[in-house]
């Protein structure tokens, strides 16, 4: 069993993440969290939020910051008036090139397919997922039995769908079948979910289940600007559910049908933009590594000049080395001021700035450039889930533990008394209740203590405080580390600042 069979497993059976609907047959590409997942999820959101927008200081500098700056909140609507989507571009470019399968009847991103042959002219091909190394060995199995050898297959190329022509599609075995030529050619296909406002289904009522959190901040810019008393340079953040139809939801929770962003506009003036996406370019990467992300599976990789979207002049993603390969976590882009000019002409509203306030400069109305970090929450969810996945042995005892940060995990404290008599449970549940007034704090007197050991490393919970006989005499209790198992005697008066301590290390 690899190492993401194994997550997904724990993930069901500790009650992280769970398929939705399950006792339906579940739906492809949507997941419920469960009772620690969704305090996990949820302390990813509080984190990235105190640290990028509450915990803000908007009168000193912050390390490697061009200058000092503000930070503001929105939570926008998911529906928005469709014109939105069309200012945007969604309406009308926002598609991937889509392919049916006739015989399987299955649909296809056509970018994400690639081909197998000795010679891509002459054919035959067989076609299967980019990047997925078991379908590659399956693709390589198909090739030799349609050339009816059993000899290893040399000099193979593999080469993308798309690079291989209209013309050559009747030569390419499709992903599901054994037989070519059940492609159809390669379509446009939207990816925003359609529904209607109202009581009537016709094209007057037709809006959009929001693809991204950025637009509702942007047609918002200038009530921002209104009521918050901002200056520039500024942001503007945002948490907030979107949605994408999603054609072949994979990976288990990485690409979804239905995601939470963690979203970014970051407004300055365009002589200072490129130092401004420095700064958040390497402080979006750091914050991923300060949480427990290891430098070496984590990647800031700069986008090639042909990568660029027409708008952007620069763009970097931070990538994570996950069991099924390296992909995306968080994008950083300096997009100019493309998205407040398609806005304004759109709407017909003036989205400038008017800085009043410029030291020995006229005053000014401009557009503000942006610099967006744009953040997945499922996405980082699952990469602090891959990262804290560890096994190890203890005792020579072989164990399952979830290495969380202790600011994410979602049980910060376990409350143990030893066994059920002489008092024990009294005082546990009375440090229990004091604990509880400041974290998620679990109590459990059922089992051995090494049991409720396991039960809590494999729940992520980075703290045991175990209340035995010498409580009762000298008032202090074990309180156990969870990566390291050494336990240390504290004071019950001392229990909550050590714990506190530990926690924000």
């Amino acid at each position: 069993m690899d190492l993401m069979e194994k997550l997904v497993s724990l993930c069901k059976r500790r009650g992280f993440i769970f398929p939705s609907s399950e006792i339906y047959g579940g739906l492809n590409g949507c997941w419920d969290y469960g009772p620690l997942g969704v305090e996990l999820k949820r302390n990813i959101k509080n984190v990235w939020w105190h640290d990028m927008v509450v915990g803000h200081d908007d009168l000193a500098v912050l390390p490697g910051a061009p200058s000092p700056y503000s930070m503001v909140g929105l939570d926008c609507s998911i529906l928005m008036n469709p014109r939105v989507w069309e200012a945007s571009g969604h309406v009308g470019g926002f598609s991937d090139p889509m392919i049916d399968c006739t015989e399987s009847k299955k649909r296809y991103r056509a970018d994400q397919l690639v081909v197998l042959a000795l010679d891509v002219k002459e054919g035959p091909m067989v076609a299967f997922a980019e990047g997925d190394d078991e379908a590659q060995k399956g693709a390589e199995k198909r090739l030799a039995k349609l050339l009816k050898t059993k000899a290893p297959l040399e000099g193979l190329q593999i080469v993308p769908l798309l690079d291989v022509g209209k013309e050559n599609f009747e030569k390419v075995v499709g992903p599901d079948v054994a037989k070519p030529g059940t492609l159809t050619e390669p379509r446009a296909f939207n990816l925003m979910f359609k529904t209607h406002v109202g009581a009537l289904e016709d094209s007057s009522s037709v809006a959009y289940l929001r693809p991204e959190t950025a637009q509702g901040i942007f047609v918002n810019f200038k009530n921002v600007c209104d009521t918050a008393r901002v200056r520039i340079p500024f942001g503007i953040a945002q948490i907030g559910k979107s949605f994408r139809n999603e054609i072949n939801p994979r990976n288990f929770t990485f690409r979804s049908r239905e995601f939470e962003q963690m979203e970014i506009e970051f407004f300055c003036t365009a002589e200072n933009a490129d130092q401004w996406y420095e700064h958040w370019r390497e402080r979006r990467y750091k914050w991923y590594v300060d949480l427990g992300l290891k430098s070496e599976r984590l990647i800031l990789r700069e986008h090639c000049a042909d990568e660029l979207a027409h708008y952007a002049s620069g763009c970097a993603d931070v990538e994570y080395e996950f069991p099924f390969g390296v992909s995306e976590l968080e994008g950083i882009a300096n997009r100019t001021d493309f998205d407040l000019k398609q806005h304004m002409e759109y709407s017909g509203r003036d989205l400038q700035f008017f800085d009043d306030q410029i030291a020995d400069k006229e005053k000014r109305r401009f557009v503000p450039y942006v610099i967006e970090p744009s953040a997945g929450a499922d996405r980082a969810t699952l990469a602090f889930l891959c990262e804290a996945y560890t096994e190890d042995e203890i005792g020579g005892e072989k164990r399952t533990v979830m290495k969380f940060h202790p600011k994410l995990a979602p049980i910060k404290v376990a409350v143990l008394p030893l066994v059920k008599k002489d008092g024990m449970p009294e005082k546990a549940a009375e440090i229990y209740r004091r604990l509880r007034k400041r974290w998620s704090v679990f109590f459990d007197d059922k089992g051995a203590i090494g049991r409720r050991y396991r039960r809590q490393d494999e729940a992520g919970t980075p703290f045991c405080v175990t209340i035995d006989g010498q409580t009762l005499d000298d008032g202090t209790v074990t309180l156990r580390d969870r990566d390291s198992t050494e336990q240390t005697r504290v004071a019950v008066d001392e229990l909550e600042a050590q714990v506190a301590e530990r926690i924000n290390a």
